[in-house]
């Protein structure tokens, strides 16, 4: 036998003789038959740690099979609020993650496809979707838990697709999620009539208190639908009142906020906004309810089915289903009643978080990149996306400022960072495309160990060629346009007013090549990469034109461009071959399947 076997045996005899003195320890007796504490604990926890896999399943498929369409519906959104939290909530039921939901949007407003006024209307509606998953667990489906698990296991292992695949673990861990609520039902089955536990449960109807243990469970299991659902089935063995549940379920919301803040931590500031905003929402909304419990008790048992049951049986068949619509309530009121009002949020929330100094800019950092993402390589691809639309403008900034110091004998300050000479701010972009190039690269690579479609992995492969495209253009920029600046100033003379003014148009062009392809990552538009390579054509022909007219100023002996004909020709050359890069690049574009889609 190996160490490992002998380990784990060790492990499985100390849990035995643990439960065994825990069981003893505390024998209590329910109609005068003892409780078996250790067998409850280890059912209870048992089932929890099936509940939250199931659920955890349940998501990733969705995710999966869903995740590709997400941006697109994101990327389409208006103006107009309603729409925002509409879009919001749908997106968010899909994929059954408010977190993911957050996580794209970070992207976009750091992208400016939205605004961040604009993104909480969506951080609303994303709340509206959560309260799904707690209706689908009030419906009391535990008894055919194990169907659900047989036809999505079926389904997952014998699919003939991706797509069915990721519906079949979708349907599998829905069908875990039930077998675990049902382990732990039957495990709080015995505490129906243990007046010790009901006067503990008793005392969660002080709404401080509830909303206090409702806010720390969530935190530790990082998940409001697995503790609104642990609470669910509480109710559904009689053993909490709608007026326990309520403070529960409040501090529930607040509870949530944990993960978009530790998603945030070292994020970019819209990523802390988009935190501060989701924990804003709901802190002020728990305060406006927590007044009114009883009467928001008395308005959700109004519109709740009611049972003919008495005693227990009644609690235990009205309750689970009153909580579901009371989590519902609570979620679409607060964002109806904040709908009207996000302009004034997002004006608070920037006012708290305002942008960092200029200084702290000039700092290599990423800004989409999440490897909590990875897991869903669909979600993970769409950051990666967004950090090289980035890369692409950083790009644009450092092409655009080189071509000054040719023209002027003091080029003056960086344009966006005035504490930097023109210069500076070139050789300070040149080291973020280097570190964007490694990060990047990194992170295409982690995703290329998770399972991937066909076109995932042509997605990956065409990515890691782009972002080293990119880099050799700010090679070409820092290595051989910027020494070149030394030797225009030597001559002490200027390029001829003609050359000046190819030279001049032909970057213009290049500039707008590598705006484009900033366009093309932030809109994932394939008609502008098709545009791209169009644009190759003609601006490679339009390079030879230039170079036949300085040749024929050559041959009439004009002194500028006989004296600059080395620095003049070999600029020309320099700003074609960006824009042979900027044609692979597109070309690459057109290899990822899902751009346009």
């Amino acid at each position: 036998m190996d160490s490992k076997q002998q380990k784990m045996r060790r492990g499985l005899k100390l849990a035995v003789i643990f439960l065994a003195g825990f069981d003893l320890a505390l024998a209590g007796e329910v109609n005068g038959e003892p409780i078996s504490w250790g067998l409850l604990i280890m059912t209870l926890l048992g089932g929890l740690a099936l509940f939250l896999h199931g659920m955890e399943k349940m998501s990733t498929g969705m995710k999966k099979a869903a995740g590709d369409s997400m941006r697109s519906i994101l990327s389409a959104l208006t103006k107009n609020k309603l729409v925002a939290m509409s879009v919001g909530a749908f997106v968010t039921m899909i994929v059954q993650s408010s977190s993911a939901t957050t996580v794209m949007l970070v992207s976009f407003v750091q992208s400016q496809l939205m605004t961040f006024t604009q993104s909480l209307g969506v951080i609303l509606g994303t709340d509206i979707g959560t309260t799904v998953t707690a209706q689908l667990i009030a419906f009391k489906l535990t008894d055919y838990a194990l169907i659900l698990v047989t036809a999505g296991f079926a389904l997952f292992m014998f699919g003939k697709n991706d797509k069915q695949k990721n519906i079949g673990e979708s349907i599998l861990g829905f069908g875990i999620l039930f077998y675990g609520m049902k382990l732990m039902a039957e495990a709080m089955q015995p505490l129906r009539s243990y007046e010790p536990f009901i006067q503990i449960l008793q005392n969660l109807e002080n709404p401080i208190l509830g909303i206090l243990v409702g806010a720390i469970f969530t935190a530790l299991i990082q998940s409001s639908a697995a503790f609104i659902g642990i609470a669910i089935v509480l109710a559904q063995q009689g053993l909490i009142t709608l007026d326990a549940g309520i403070p529960l379920l409040l501090g529930a919301n607040i509870g949530t906020c944990v993960t978009a803040g530790l998603a945030s931590i070292g994020g970019s500031r819209e990523a802390k906004r988009v935190a501060l905003a989701h924990v804003a929402f709901k802190v002020v909304g728990v305060l406006l309810f927590v007044l009114w419990i009883p009467w928001f008790a008395d308005l959700v048992r109004f519109i709740s089915p009611q049972s003919a049951e008495m005693g227990i049986q009644k609690l235990a068949a009205e309750t689970p289903r009153q909580l579901a619509n009371a989590h519902t309530i609570f979620n679409v009121s607060l964002a109806l009643f904040f709908l009207p009002f996000t302009n004034i949020f997002a004006r608070f929330i920037i006012r708290v978080l305002p942008d960092r100094p200029d200084q702290l800019a000039l700092n290599p950092v990423v800004w989409h990149l999440d490897d909590q993402s990875i897991k869903t390589p669909s979600m993970a691809l769409d950051l990666a996306r967004a950090e090289i639309a980035r890369m692409a403008k950083i790009l644009g900034r450092m092409v655009e400022a080189v071509i000054k110091p040719f023209f002027a004998d003091d080029p003056g300050q960086d344009s966006i960072h005035p504490s930097l000479t023109l210069i500076e701010g070139v050789e300070m972009r040149e080291k973020k495309i280097d570190y964007l190039r490694i990060k990047i690269s990194e992170y295409l690579q982690k995703i290329g160990q998770e399972p991937l479609s066909d076109d995932q992995v042509a997605e990956v492969f065409a990515m890691m060629s782009i972002v080293s495209y990119m880099e050799n253009i700010g090679d070409i920029v820092q290595r051989s346009v910027m020494p070149m600046i030394a030797k225009k100033r030597a001559l002490g003379l200027n390029f001829s007013v003609e050359g000046q003014e190819e030279l001049l148009v032909y970057h213009v062009k290049v500039c707008k090549q590598i705006s484009r392809l900033k366009d093309v990552f932030t809109e994932m538009d394939l008609k502008k990469a098709k545009n791209i390579m169009r644009k190759e054509e003609k601006y490679l022909d339009l390079e030879s034109k230039y170079r036949v007219f300085h040749l024929e100023r050559i041959h009439a002996a004009k002194e500028e461009s006989v004296k600059t004909h080395d620095i003049h020709m070999e600029l020309l050359d320099l700003l074609k071959r960006i824009t042979v890069y900027t044609g692979d690049i597109a070309k690459s574009l057109l290899s990822m399947e899902r751009i346009g889609k």
